[in-house]
């Protein structure tokens, strides 16, 4: 019997090497490497998930909690590019194609299954490409930091700009009052790819408006790919730094 979502692969890149974190999947998190964390929330949606990562360090830790892990390259200058090739691997692995491959951020140990879930449901449309998640900026704080990417929605439900500045201007409109006055989104960096656009993806150039503002969905918007943007109520945390993990252990979160 076909299980749910069997047709969409979970995959969760991960790095040792990291400038701010080194070591972050393999940071502890309440007992558990935060990778494990990650894993584990993903299986409560996908029946397949996979740890893609260069480094044999966190694949004998996915190894060890009895995860799946698949090996990639070191070259991969993003998430995307490692998707690619660990969807390859994979495929050959099962001898199973799949539809849609879901990118999970490694830094997330407390995402939401339901996060997952909602980005899945999206390729239950064949017409979907590409698909991501936005959450509305409902503060100045948010609504002006750089490190909180925004996102303008078509009616069709389709990204038509991403930023690190806040769009769109309101003119004649105080900055502290933009937030009460227009919808704004920010964007939740979880991603969605049908397995086909995926491939095409990873081949292009960077464009104009990636090297801008250094966002890689830049690259497909710029090349008429479509993204489909759904909405969520859950905050996204991500542990970015050594100071975020203790941050949430002052928080009792960990």
């Amino acid at each position: 019997m076909e299980q749910k979502h069997d047709n969409i692969l979970g995959l969760i890149p991960a790095r040792y090497a990291s400038s701010r974190f080194p070591g972050k999947p393999l940071a502890d998190i309440g007992g558990k490497p935060m990778i494990q964390r990650v894993y584990e929330q993903s299986c409560k949606v996908l029946p397949y998930v996979y740890v893609a990562t260069d480094d044999e360090r966190i694949a004998s830790a996915v190894r060890n909690f009895g995860g799946r892990v698949v090996m990639t390259a070191t070259t991969h200058q993003s998430g995307t590019d490692r998707c690619a090739e660990a969807l390859a691997k994979v495929e050959a692995e099962l001898g199973h194609q799949f539809h849609a491959v879901i990118n999970i951020q490694g830094d997330e140990p407390f995402i939401s299954p339901v996060q997952i879930e909602l980005l899945a449901s999206a390729f239950a449309d064949a017409a979907t490409e590409i698909a991501t998640l936005v959450k509305v900026a409902d503060n100045q704080q948010d609504l002006f930091n750089p490190n909180k990417p925004k996102v303008v929605v078509s009616a069709q439900g389709k990204a038509l700009y991403f930023s690190r500045s806040p769009i769109p201007y309101l003119r004649g409109a105080d900055e502290k009052e933009w937030h009460e006055k227009h919808r704004f989104y920010n964007h939740i960096g979880l991603y969605g790819y049908r397995a086909d656009i995926l491939n095409k993806i990873t081949k292009l150039e960077r464009g104009t408006l990636e090297k801008c503002e250094s966002l890689e969905q830049l690259r497909w918007l710029e090349n008429g790919y479509s993204i489909a943007v759904l909405e969520t109520q859950l905050e996204s945390l991500s542990i970015d730094t050594p100071d975020d993990l203790e941050e949430l252990k002052r928080r009792g979160l960990v």
